[in-house]
């Protein structure tokens, strides 16, 4: 059902990933769980005092029954695919959702929150869940875990399940640039150097917990989310070149972090995941993967609105997501999140249907 409006050549070519993928793997990895912001979130913002929410119209209205869930996309997110490619359940639920339980999510879990970031600084913009509180979160879900299946079948599954991290835009776009204090503090690349600091604190404390299989995930080129172009008078509301450097930078920093953590914590397999490179082809060439529009969104006029400025009674919203790259001026439409998760399983994450 949630597949059905994707262009025919995106959706096959999926469909036939998937059912490779799981064939390959067969039930290897038994988990899949989840650490980050809106970009990983399925509802957890939805249970917390906070205006950083999507659980209303427009939002959801390709998936579930047009029912919203709190995912900011039209349908299902990039983790989703993923969960779904390790042949495990096609959307994975949100922590903080009463209508679940242990035994959902047994097989797959996110903890993730809509705006929060790396820095403390950033979730308490919107009063989101921090980073550390979604490690507590885990925490009781360990407890949780062994109580349902025992500790000998609850110690399988958390040594055997794939972690996917995915956070950090929000601590440039939402912070660092945004409002005063950090960057009175700390220059641009001591800010990123701290940002590492604590992504290698965070993947370490999750070792020690016992994760061994972790994707640290990169930024996106967030210059060319539509918010960024809109307000890029002066260069004729095109990409922004500056953040789109940046997160290639800090991506950069990331991804040496993973080699440093995997030679120092014995056992450890972690691997970076770049959704940049794959997103900037889409938007350079939307018609190679079936698109149409990339500068704007689909929800309201697709120049700033996100959140509860995407109102179900907007004239101006897009009748077919597919078209777009991008749902909202922060997001990506459910076609595009499908594209980003099959390069990133195909390219960073096929080294665990292997195993």
């Amino acid at each position: 059902m949630e597949l059905k409006q994707m262009a025919p050549s995106i959706h096959i070519l999926w469909l036939l990933s998937i059912q490779f993928l799981v064939l390959v793997n067969g039930g290897k990895i038994p988990a899949i769980i989840v650490f980050g912001d809106s970009s990983v979130d399925s509802g957890n913002n939805n249970y917390i005092p906070t205006v950083a929410r999507s659980n209303f119209q427009p939002y959801g209205r390709d998936f579930n029954d047009g029912r919203p869930t709190g995912r900011f996309s039209n349908g299902k997110i990039t983790t989703d695919f993923i969960s779904e490619a390790f042949g495990l359940k096609p959307a994975i639920p949100a922590y903080l959702d009463p209508s679940y339980s242990i035994s959902d999510f047994a097989t797959g879990v996110t903890f993730a929150s809509a705006a929060t970031g790396y820095d403390n600084a950033t979730s308490n913009v919107f009063s989101v869940i921090p980073l550390w509180k979604q490690l507590e979160y885990y925490k009781n879900y360990q407890k949780k875990l062994r109580a349902y299946l025992g500790d000998r079948k609850a110690n399988g599954v958390i040594s055997g399940a794939l972690y996917l991290i995915s956070v950090g835009t929000n601590d440039f776009l939402e912070n660092y640039y945004a409002i005063p204090g950090r960057s009175s503090e700390y220059t641009i690349e001591e800010y990123e150097s701290f940002l590492v600091g604590i992504a290698a604190s965070f993947t370490e404390k999750l070792y020690e917990l016992g994760a061994r299989k972790i994707s640290l995930g990169g930024l996106p080129p967030m210059g060319c989310m539509p918010l960024e172009r809109t307000g890029n008078l002066m260069g004729g509301s095109e990409c922004v070149d500056s953040f789109n450097n940046l997160a290639a930078d800090f991506n950069g920093k990331l991804n040496a972090l993973v080699i440093k953590q995997n030679k120092k914590f014995h056992g450890m397999q972690m691997v970076f995941s770049d959704p940049y490179g794959i997103l900037m082809k889409i938007i350079q060439k939307p018609a190679v993967y079936g698109f149409e529009v990339t500068a704007v969104a689909c929800c309201a006029t697709g120049m700033f609105e996100m959140g509860y400025a995407c109102s179900r009674r907007n004239p101006f919203t897009c009748s077919n997501a597919d078209e777009f790259v991008f749902w909202d001026s922060f997001h990506p439409t459910q076609k595009t999140c499908s594209i980003i998760a099959t390069y990133i399983v195909q390219n960073a994450l096929a080294k665990f249907l292997s195993l």
